[in-house]
Parts: structure tokens; C-alpha cells; sequence
């Protein structure tokens, strides 16, 4: 597979079409890491939310010295995210049953394809402004719901959400409850600048 890291220095810096050219090549590998958990949740709404991690994040990652850093940073986000959406659901055990597996095996699983991994094209017209307003709206934000959406975002997928619950000093039903909250605030906000986020990530 190309190395998709060719477009990360232009994405960091906010280039709507370097973005659209790396999605393209990455959606279908991202989408596929998520096949186990298709009937569990709605794996194109951890898509778009993968997506919007990527864009706003694209700044921090930094190339580890193997190919597609980038790729690799996305499959890790979406099926933390699928994850987390999958307990949230309460759907974690049937899925388990259903794989099988145990929840160790099933994790072990999941890490193997993601190194497998390692080895819907976006419309080229991205509002250029997507980041400057997602910047002012998650600055309008207070309280507990910003700080549960700061860890999630910050985390980038690296832990559970129980564990940043935990981090911040909330039950898990209390955290996913601030981070709903403040992704409502979060879409309120941008619609009143006229941005349709999921339109805008396909």
C-alpha cells in the first residue's frame, strides 16, 4: 500500500484537498478494520467521528518511521471508538458471543489486524474555515461537557472511556453523558455557522 504520510504535512496544515486525497485511499482500510463490528453499532457514524478526529488532530501526529502513521492512528481511534460505542449500547457481550471469542482473545485480535493493516471519496471543496470554526465552537464550550470531550479528543483513542471517566472524576454513564452533550453543543454551534459537519465528512 502507498504511504499515505505523503499527505500529512499538508493536512496539518489545514489543506482541504491533501485531506481528500488521503481519504480516499485510507476509507476503505479503515472501514474494513471495522467489519466485526457491523452489527454492533453504527460503524459509519465511527467513520465520520474517526474522520473528524483525523482532520483536527492531523497537527500533533508525528511520523513514527513506518509507513502511514496517519492510517495507523485512524484504525486505532475507530475501534476505540466502536468499542466504546459498543459497551455504551450494551451491546458488548452479544458481540463477544457472537465472535466466539473471548474479550482478551478478541482484543488480541483486533491489535493483530491492526499491524496487518499498517503493512467515499471527501468532496475536494472542504469548507477551509472547518477547523477555525471547530476551534471557536469547542472554545464556547464549559464545564464537564468540555473536559469529556477534551479527553476524548486529546486521548485520541488510546484509552477506554471508563478510564478517562475515571481521569476526570466521573462514572462512565456520567462521562458519555457530558461528551453527548457537548458533541450536541459542538454541532449546534457549527450548524449556526452554517457547517454541517456530517456533510462535510461525507
Amino acid at each position: 500500500m502507498t504511504d499515505l504520510d505523503v499527505h500529512l504535512a499538508a493536512i496539518a496544515a489545514a489543506d482541504p484537498e491533501a485531506f481528500a486525497l488521503w481519504v480516499a485511499a485510507a476509507e476503505r482500510p479503515l472501514r474494513l478494520s471495522l467489519r466485526s463490528f457491523a452489527s454492533a453499532v453504527d460503524t459509519e457514524a465511527v467513520v465520520q467521528e474517526t474522520l473528524l478526529r483525523v482532520w483536527q488532530l492531523a497537527p500533533r501526529i508525528v511520523p513514527d518511521g513506518s509507513p502511514n502513521t496517519l492510517l495507523r492512528f485512524a484504525i486505532r481511534a475507530a475501534r476505540n471508538l466502536a468499542v466504546s460505542e459498543t459497551r455504551r449500547l450494551g451491546t458488548h457481550r452479544a458481540w463477544l458471543e457472537k465472535s466466539g471469542l473471548g474479550a482478551a482473545q478478541r482484543l488480541g485480535a483486533v491489535d493483530d489486524r491492526d499491524r496487518a493493516l499498517a503493512a467515499h471519496l471527501l468532496p475536494t471543496e472542504i469548507d477551509p474555515f472547518l477547523r477555525a470554526a471547530l476551534a471557536e465552537c469547542r472554545g464556547a464550550l464549559h464545564g464537564k461537557p468540555a473536559a469529556a470531550l477534551t479527553a476524548r479528543l486529546e486521548n485520541a483513542g488510546g484509552d477506554a472511556d471508563l478510564t478517562l471517566a475515571e481521569r476526570l472524576g466521573m462514572t462512565l454513564n456520567t462521562f458519555l453523558q457530558n461528551f453527548t452533550r457537548a458533541r450536541k453543543l459542538l454541532g449546534e454551534c457549527l450548524r449556526g455557522r452554517g457547517i454541517d459537519v456530517a456533510k462535510e465528512l461525507g
